[in-house]
């Protein structure tokens, strides 16, 4: 079983990027519960998780549960993602393999999410920096959905303009059935290894775009 010891969820602190698709990652704190006592620290928002407590009887069922993992949000903003990353598993000494990072992703449509080990980085600068700083692309990846602008690769899109845009008022409205799913499957992840969630978590259609 693949073991996750540090759960890093991708995002611009602040309040004019709360609700931007590039915050898909940092959005899904708002859907675990109960809430993460969040802190100060590595660059960031911390939070430890004891899983028996934290998940209840999920984690008592599960046979031996690890006892801890660890929550961040960085706050140093995506681009330098990786250095409070890098400082969280410095301090714990957890592997890059350990890893598992919550980000959106452009080559899905809002509406599926998916567990990825390793690989390409897609262009995102929150997994770029985490690899320039970890000489390592073997973390782990939630990938949220969030589409492309016009719902076709268009060398001439405005992909940073798309990203750092709010959701729409009908995609917020279907966003938090997403986020819900995502954050059970997370937990599934943290009792069992991610690799438990694979293949059902390959492109996981959470609802029919268009549908909801």
């Amino acid at each position: 079983m693949k073991t996750i010891k540090l759960v890093v969820l991708l995002g611009n602190p602040g309040k004019m990027y709360e609700g931007n698709r590039h915050n898909a990652g940092r959005l899904l704190a708002g859907s675990l519960r109960p809430a993460p006592r969040w802190q100060a620290k590595f660059k960031g928002l911390y939070a430890p998780v004891n899983l028996a407590d934290f998940f209840g009887q999920e984690a008592d069922g599960c046979g031996s549960p690890r006892e801890k993992a660890h929550f961040l949000m960085p706050e140093t903003y995506m681009n330098l993602s990786g250095e409070s990353v890098q400082a969280a598993a410095g301090f714990y000494r957890i592997p890059c393999d350990q890893i598992l990072v919550v980000h959106d992703e452009l080559e899905l449509p809002l509406g599926q999410a998916a567990f990825k080990e390793g690989g390409g980085l897609g262009g995102h600068n929150g997994l770029r920096s985490i690899k320039a700083c970890f000489g390592s692309a073997d973390f782990w990846r939630l990938r949220i959905g969030i589409g492309r602008p016009g719902g076709r690769k268009d060398p001439d899109a405005d992909i940073s303009g798309w990203v750092l845009s709010d959701f729409t008022p009908c995609e917020a409205a279907v966003l938090p059935q997403v986020l819900d799913a995502c954050a059970g499957a997370l937990i599934q992840a943290l009792l069992t290894g991610p690799d438990s969630l694979l293949p059902e978590w390959n492109r996981k259609r959470i609802f029919q775009s268009g549908a909801a």
